[in-house]
């Protein structure tokens, strides 16, 4: 059972932004423990935020709409939507879109984590949907790419009932949720790369990204017969949460033509659209973005890369803009990101 310590000091519950251990019962050792624990981690260490989380007075949130039939039964398959209250007053369908998918190593959060985000970026002039998807163990990488598709269908089927753009999305997403953007950039402009891992795309029509802090290269945690048999047994000491999840969240991308998951592949085959990356120095994954920046650069790709450098006994971290946004950094951030957005309409 879930421990009552599971709360932050106002007493708002850790469920009410991700999934504890409900899901765990059927998970192996060690696996269940190391999500547990990762999970665990994650919300002490956005309980401190909570008091600083406001909504903007002038944006309007219309939440928990079903992308999908189970949704009743699947937290995994809602979806929230975040808009200008001066896009309702005034109607219309011009207002441009960003689709919002949640980080947490892919096995931690749901979209109520990045409200705070999401009302901050709605209210420089976009309407935002909020996605949800089944975390690990619920599903393995590839249904969480499946998800995330099924939401853009439904968005693309329902986007006529509400005051936004009819012509197409752009995504953004952190840390993991960075990850699930960027692939789904690529499944939706790449018939290959959308048959080569089995997911099908929306259509909904994918006009730029803002990502921040992505995981990008997956080759390192595809795992291999020996790699797989290891880990069962137990005989293999993972150090990170991704390490662990191996053989089992990453198992199918064993059998995926690796030009679908190579990064640079993508990057050079691939008809990306504009990519806004942002990281920092105290980044503990800023290499990833980097790396993703110089094979962009190589390929004379749209893009912009912000790469903020802290001063002395200053910490921006990881993800700093989704999960601070009221720093003035993070103001900043989410400005470049609508003048990038605004620029190429």
């Amino acid at each position: 059972m879930m421990s009552n310590r599971y709360a932050t000091a106002e007493g708002v519950p850790y469920t009410d932004w991700t999934e504890i251990d409900g899901d765990l019962g059927d998970c192996p050792e060690p696996l269940r423990s190391a999500i547990l624990k990762s999970r665990v981690d994650f919300a002490d260490g956005d309980a401190s935020r909570v008091p600083f989380w406001h909504t903007p007075d002038d944006v309007d949130v219309i939440a928990d709409l079903p992308y999908a039939d189970d949704a009743d039964e699947v937290r995994g398959h809602r979806l929230d939507l975040y808009l200008p209250h001066e896009a309702v007053v005034r109607g219309g369908q011009t207002m441009p879109v960003y689709v919002d998918i949640h980080g947490g190593g892919f096995v931690y959060g749901h979209k109520e984590l990045n409200r705070n985000f999401c009302t901050h970026l709605a209210s420089r002039g976009f309407a935002v949907f909020s996605v949800n998807y089944r975390p690990s163990p619920q599903t393995d990488f590839l249904g969480q790419l499946r998800d995330v598709a099924q939401a853009l269908a439904w968005i693309r089927d329902h986007r006529g009932e509400y005051p936004i753009a009819q012509d197409g999305v752009w995504l953004t997403g952190d840390s993991a949720g960075g990850c699930l953007a960027f692939f789904t950039a690529a499944i939706e402009r790449s018939a290959s790369v959308a048959a080569a891992l089995g997911v099908e795309a929306s259509g909904i029509g994918v006009n730029g990204a803002a990502l921040v802090s992505g995981l990008y290269n997956l080759l390192p945690y595809v795992p291999s017969d020996g790699d797989a048999a290891a880990t069962a047994a137990g005989e293999d000491d993972p150090k990170t949460i991704l390490d662990a999840m191996s053989s089992t969240f990453f198992a199918p991308l064993a059998d995926v033509d690796h030009s679908a998951v190579d990064v640079a592949e993508i990057v050079r085959s691939v008809d990306l659209p504009p990519l806004f990356l942002n990281t920092s120095s105290d980044d503990f994954i800023q290499s990833e973005t980097l790396h993703l920046a110089a094979l962009l650069a190589e390929g004379n790709a749209d893009f912009e890369l912000h790469d903020w450098k802290t001063a002395p006994a200053e910490t921006l971290g990881h993800v700093f803009p989704v999960c601070m946004s009221w720093l003035e950094e993070s103001g900043t951030v989410l400005d470049l990101i609508r003048d990038f957005t605004y620029s190429r309409l």
